[in-house]
């Protein structure tokens, strides 16, 4: 983030916390939030989650291309009690050395069934496919397009489908009233087989095919000193693209943090869960946090 940017950014979140927008809870006991620390340099930004299928382990990747993995404590209710995850690794290229610098500014995060993860980048527009994450990186195809996306705002989000196909969508769509672009992987070649509509101001952060197999949409809106507000949509795709659209949830400006990340899964015997990751932006005035809604049957 330029220096200018973060400035701006500093100040209109200092000047929600005093008009005491960031506190509190959306008063629906479906929405959990736990907040949490750890003494490493690599420590946040995080911009995506998965979670595992029983919700006891997840993996986080940051936006300055580090990840790591983790443990989930959770009560009886299945709230969150504590998060104990191992240090920060940074991402490698194709050989032994990381990603350069100005290459790694990873946003999406998407993991096969067998175990394969893919990681779209948001600065030189691309996705990786790492077999193991602590391994070399491999270079997928490009698509035209993704070099014709607006800078520090291109491949946010990445899902992966129940047949291996990857979606992936830039933040920005290039104008309010412009629908964003969807991309699809298919193992050989991109294609942009169709559109999601753009609906107000929201930008385009996260992504995550549920084991309904319905696509849900994570969307930013940052309001200056109200902070920022977050929305949920879902999808349901059909050959010639959206079949269906629903907002599930918005949440007021200032709630929560700067949540950029979602990984939706079921609980075992039990429903849909909507876990989101916050961006804090290595800012001393944002926080770490993990949202999770539980939708209703």
């Amino acid at each position: 983030m330029p220096r200018s940017s973060r400035i701006a950014l500093i100040a209109a979140i200092v000047g929600g916390l005093a008009l005491g927008g960031s506190a509190g809870s959306p008063g629906d006991d479906r929405f959990t939030s736990f907040s949490w620390s750890k003494e490493d340099p690599l420590f946040g930004g995080f911009s995506a989650i998965e979670m595992a299928d029983d919700g006891l382990s997840l993996t986080l990747l940051s936006d300055r291309g580090s990840w790591t993995r983790g443990q989930v404590r959770r009560d009886a209710s299945g709230r969150i009690t504590g998060i104990e995850t191992d240090p920060m690794r940074m991402l490698r290229g194709r050989g032994e050395a990381p990603l350069a610098r100005r290459r790694s500014d990873s946003e999406g995060l998407a993991i096969a069934r067998d175990g394969t993860a893919y990681v779209s980048f948001e600065g030189a527009a691309r996705v990786l496919r790492y077999r193991d994450l602590a391994g070399p990186a491999e270079n997928l195809p490009v698509h035209p397009d993704f070099q014709l996306m607006q800078n520090n705002s291109a491949l946010e989000a990445l899902a992966i489908d129940a047949t291996g196909a990857l979606y992936t969508l830039p933040e920005r769509s290039g104008r309010l009233n412009r629908p964003f672009p969807v991309y699809r992987f298919d193992g050989c070649e991109w294609t942009q087989p169709f559109d999601l509509p753009r609906r107000g101001p929201y930008l385009a952060v996260g992504a995550d095919f549920g084991p309904d197999g319905r696509f849900y949409l994570l969307e930013r809106n940052f309001r200056g000193f109200l902070g920022f507000a977050s929305r949920v949509r879902r999808f349901e795709f059909g050959p010639q693209g959206v079949v269906s659209e629903e907002v599930l949830f918005e949440t007021p400006s200032g709630r929560y943090d700067n949540l950029e990340g979602i990984s939706v899964w079921q609980e075992p015997g039990g429903g849909i869960v909507v876990s989101m990751v916050s961006d804090d932006n290595f800012l001393f005035v944002q926080r770490t946090e993990v949202v999770e809604v539980r939708l209703p049957d």
